[in-house]
């Protein structure tokens, strides 16, 4: 559904007709649950409801836990890389 509303908002119905495997009932509960997590924004226009990604929460998830990390792996690459390469420190395995 996230993926669905990342590439543009969506009215219910829509989200309905994108994801057939699910009744218009289970859309509507995944939609209260995603809006209450604040990942969803609900606009009503007229008797539609558009459903816009705020895609903010999802950018402070990743600024505080997958940056970092994604930096580190980096790093290991690049180390690796230069080992590989025969550019960089020995390892110290004297075992």
């Amino acid at each position: 559904m996230l993926d669905l509303l990342k590439a543009q908002p969506m009215t219910t119905g829509a989200l309905c007709k994108a994801l057939p495997e699910l009744d218009r009932c289970t859309v509507m509960q995944h939609l209260a649950v995603l809006e209450a997590a604040g990942l969803v924004l609900a606009e009503r226009r007229g008797r539609e409801r558009w459903n816009h990604l705020d895609a903010l929460p999802i950018h402070g998830l990743h600024e505080r836990w997958i940056g970092p990390y994604a930096a580190y792996a980096a790093s290991l690459l690049a180390r690796l890389k230069r080992q590989a390469e025969g550019t960089g420190q020995p390892s110290d395995s004297s075992a």
